[in-house]
């Protein structure tokens, strides 16, 4: 049986026949959302590589979906760690004074 599932566009045949339709606008970004919660609950469960770069070809596609580039997101990416840093070091904000 076949679920209504956002699948890539090159996707090994399991040798059974499914149904398929091309989607657009919201119903495109809506379906890129929910593969997004799918693919990060799949990182968070089995962190590893692989999912990751599941969860950034989703990112990849709703940025094309907004009208933007693989190339502008990562440009964007970029720059914000530049201007602000990045992720890597642990730092945890722990309260601010006046």
């Amino acid at each position: 049986m076949c679920s209504h599932t956002f699948r890539r566009f090159r996707i090994e045949s399991t040798g059974r026949s499914c149904d398929t339709r091309i989607v657009f606008g919201d119903e495109f970004y809506s379906y890129l959302d929910k593969k997004l919660d799918e693919e990060v609950s799949e990182f968070r469960q089995d962190r590893n590589l692989e999912e990751l770069a599941d969860m950034m070809e989703v990112i990849y596609g709703l940025a094309e979906c907004l009208g933007h580039t693989e190339q502008e997101l990562n440009i964007l990416r970029s720059k914000k760690r530049d201007e602000r840093g990045g992720f890597s070091r642990g730092i945890v904000l722990t309260g601010t004074t006046d």
